[in-house]
């Protein structure tokens, strides 16, 4: 079965959710940590969402875990794990996003489901580098 489109809307999903999990951070304590993780994480949530249109070659070649379910939901279980901070809307956008990542570690393991057109695509395994 092809859930391309359900796997983008996911993935755009938790993109905004951790871009609005970072906003929520500087008005946290608005100590130096709390503006670096907001950083951090608005950083990630942007480049979530943005690989759902486009793929660098340089995330392709030096990101490759973001192109397999395994390496996509660990990123997102510790990018949750990072939002899950003091505050209830923290807290909600943390468990979400660590979900969602835990949902993907299982999908790996469900052989039905295939990644979706964009993960294939960029997708050259390990050791594809041109040398």
């Amino acid at each position: 079965m092809d859930f391309s489109d359900s796997f983008r809307i996911v993935n755009l999903a938790v993109g905004v959710i951790m871009v609005l999990g970072g906003i929520s951070q500087f008005f946290n304590n608005f100590g130096f940590q709390s503006i670096i993780i907001g950083v951090y994480v608005l950083l990630f949530g942007l480049a979530t969402a943005l690989l759902e249109f486009q793929i660098p070659p340089q995330v392709a070649r030096y990101a490759s875990f973001m192109f397999s379910f395994v390496g996509r939901g660990i990123f997102y279980v510790f990018v949750g794990s990072i939002l899950l901070n003091n505050g209830v809307l923290r807290i909600i956008a943390g468990s979400v996003v660590g979900l969602v990542g835990l949902g993907y570690v299982v999908l790996e393991f469900v052989p039905s489901v295939e990644p979706p057109a964009n993960m294939r695509e960029a997708d050259q395994g390990w050791g594809a580098e041109q040398v």
